[in-house]
């Protein structure tokens, strides 16, 4: 089916005559590649030609790409904004609420239970403590 469509082609232009034609020649239909939209534009020749100029002179371009620059100069910009409304707060808080702010922080302090030592006892004092409860709990119940 693809030879027949090619012989058509081929009768159409008159070619069918030369023998060297009669067969499939790849030089027959050449595809035109297709431009670039973005390489055609003026705008994307003009940046190409400075940097050439640029590179001609020897001016480095930047060391880092642009995105990396924007994203380091927004992260020193947050960091700075942030410590900046740190500050503001801390001066903002007038004398009494930091004295109460004092105040409940002690009073949690001692509300809090202190801590018994055995928190802080080996893990087998602790064991033998439960088998002694343990021991006694089930004399008692043999008893009744």
């Amino acid at each position: 089916m693809y030879s027949e469509i090619q012989r058509e082609r081929a009768d159409i232009g008159g070619l069918m005559a030369r023998p060297e034609y009669r067969e499939w020649n790849p030089e027959l239909i050449k595809p035109k590649k297709l431009l670039n939209p973005v390489k055609a534009s003026r705008s994307h020749q003009e940046l190409h030609r400075e940097l050439l100029m640029n590179h001609r002179r020897g001016l480095g371009v930047d060391s880092k790409p642009e995105l990396q620059r924007v994203l380091e100069h927004r992260r020193r910009n947050q960091i700075i904004k942030k410590k900046k409304e740190e500050l503001e707060a801390k001066r903002l808080q007038c004398p009494f609420e930091q004295e109460l702010l004092r105040r409940q922080q002690r009073l949690s302090q001692l509300e809090k239970p202190p801590e018994k030592e055995e928190d802080h006892a080996p893990e087998f004092i602790k064991v033998r403590e439960n088998l002694r409860r343990i021991a006694t709990l089930s004399s008692e119940e043999r008893v009744l």
